[in-house]
């Protein structure tokens, strides 16, 4: 820890050797990083937060207010995270990482921690929340519309958040404090040195409900996935039309959220794991702090989700694959054999019977039925 702090603090004065010209860009490339990632995390969980609040108050009494009630909490909190542990983070580089000089009492270490494992936790809690509530709403509507109300939505979230707040406070609540890590850049849970049984059973409280999290909206979202492909299905061989276009808007909002989750955070997790439960190298701790950077970037990632996988969006290029499957399968002969105008018979009798063109395909619909006109014999 000195030497780190030495370095970092002979890098604000002068850099006259290799090592410290080295170490003068990592830190000042590390910054640049943080500042860009802040700033675009801000920017786009702003830009998702006006977006679905703005469609909270169009659907306010229908079926979807309960999905954006949760989206917009989940956005909020990345918003939050971005603001709070980016400022930390800037806070650390700006005094060289000196810890024993700015933090003597451990007090803005135990908040980083804190607030490392409080919105870490929270979006993985949220998306698992709100694929339940989509899984319910699909597969059982009438319980969902009588037994679920708004307020019941709401206290839910709260529920979330208070339960990602308790894990984070463990550590404090049970004099374990968080630890400084070996990049000095943030805290995070104790992972070497002395070590008692609480400082196992910590991290691996937090990364089992991370991993539970992600294993919940994974069986929910393939569930209501599967049953609205069936009622698609259903709906078409029995000729009905039924509106399920948001219902599928959700669901490609949360299976992208899913797997940006699971690629983000499923190495910071499993790292955490091995971490706490086996002695690890200096290499282990150098792809934990990957893992870390890794997970940075789901708060980035959430809100465009919400930005781009709109159902006007989504709508403009589904048409647009269809018009491009279209051209190619006209262009393919066996389709000209397969779909082919055929005249009335009526033609080739005695009166004179002039219909629309009609297709008679291979799958047994008939096109162009409608609108038939006979015309007396002359």
């Amino acid at each position: 820890m000195p030497g780190n702090g030495s370095s970092e603090a002979g890098c604000s004065r002068t850099a006259t050797g290799s090592y410290s010209n080295t170490t003068c860009g990592q830190t000042e490339l590390s910054v640049t990083a943080s500042v860009i990632s802040m700033t675009v995390g801000i920017f786009s969980n702003i830009l998702a937060l006006c977006i679905l609040v703005n469609a909270y108050r169009r659907f306010r009494l229908k079926t979807k207010a309960s999905f954006l009630l949760f989206a917009s909490g989940l956005v909020s909190t990345d918003l939050l995270g971005h603001l709070i542990n980016g400022s930390l983070v800037l806070y650390v580089y700006a005094c060289n990482k000196e810890w024993e000089a700015f933090d003597p009492q451990h007090i803005l270490c135990s908040l980083f921690g804190v607030s490392m494992v409080f919105f870490g936790l929270s979006p993985l809690l949220l998306g698992s929340l709100m694929a339940v509530e989509r899984c319910i709403g699909v597969t059982r509507p009438l319980f969902h519309s009588t037994a679920l109300a708004a307020h019941h939505m709401k206290r839910l979230l709260g529920l979330t958040w208070l339960l990602a707040a308790l894990v984070a406070l463990l550590p404090v609540l049970l004099w374990r404090p968080y630890q400084v890590q070996r990049s000095q850049s943030w805290c995070f849970f104790r992972m070497e040195g002395p070590r008692n049984w609480l400082d196992v059973v910590l991290p691996l409280i937090f990364s089992t409900l991370g991993l539970l999290a992600l294993l919940v909206s994974i069986v929910c979202n393939t569930l209501t996935s599967c049953t609205l492909l069936q009622s698609k299905l259903r709906c078409h061989r029995q000729c009905r039309r039924k509106d399920t276009s948001h219902h599928f808007e959700m669901i490609c909002q949360l299976m992208t959220i899913m797997l940006v989750s699971c690629v983000c955070w499923g190495p910071l997790l499993v790292n955490v794991i091995i971490l706490s439960t086996q002695v690890q190298g200096e290499r282990a701790f150098a792809r934990l702090l990957l893992a870390v950077r890794m997970a940075t970037w789901n708060q980035i990632l959430d809100p465009w989700v919400y930005i781009l996988l709109r159902k006007a969006i989504l709508k403009r290029l589904f048409l647009l694959m269809h018009s491009c499957w279209c051209i190619k399968s006209h262009s393919h002969p066996l389709n000209r054999w397969k779909c082919s105008p055929v005249k009335g018979s009526g033609e080739t009798s005695g009166s004179s019977i002039s219909t629309k063109p009609e297709f008679f395909c291979l799958d047994g619909s008939v096109g162009g039925l409608p609108d038939t006109i006979i015309k007396p014999i002359t």
